[in-house]
């Protein structure tokens, strides 16, 4: 019976289906902010994608070279 109840709660509902397509529809009702907000959002992640990724290569660069370094027995 819960796993009914559950389902039914998950399934009854409709998705919003938002795509940035629709804003060329709305382009003059302010949505123009919304469209801002993504463009940010998506620079944001690359950059900071692009950041881990350069921070992980200096990190296994100063390893190997600290590795190179190290005094080795014979």
């Amino acid at each position: 019976m819960r796993l009914a109840t559950i389902l039914t709660a998950l399934l009854s509902g409709t998705a919003a289906y938002a795509h940035p397509g629709h804003l060329a529809e709305v382009a003059g009702h302010g949505h123009w902010l919304g469209a801002a907000a993504l463009g940010a959002a998506i620079a944001i992640g690359l950059w900071s994608g692009l950041r881990a990724r350069k921070e992980r290569a200096e990190t296994q660069e100063n390893e190997e070279e600290a590795a190179d370094e190290a005094p080795q027995e014979a």
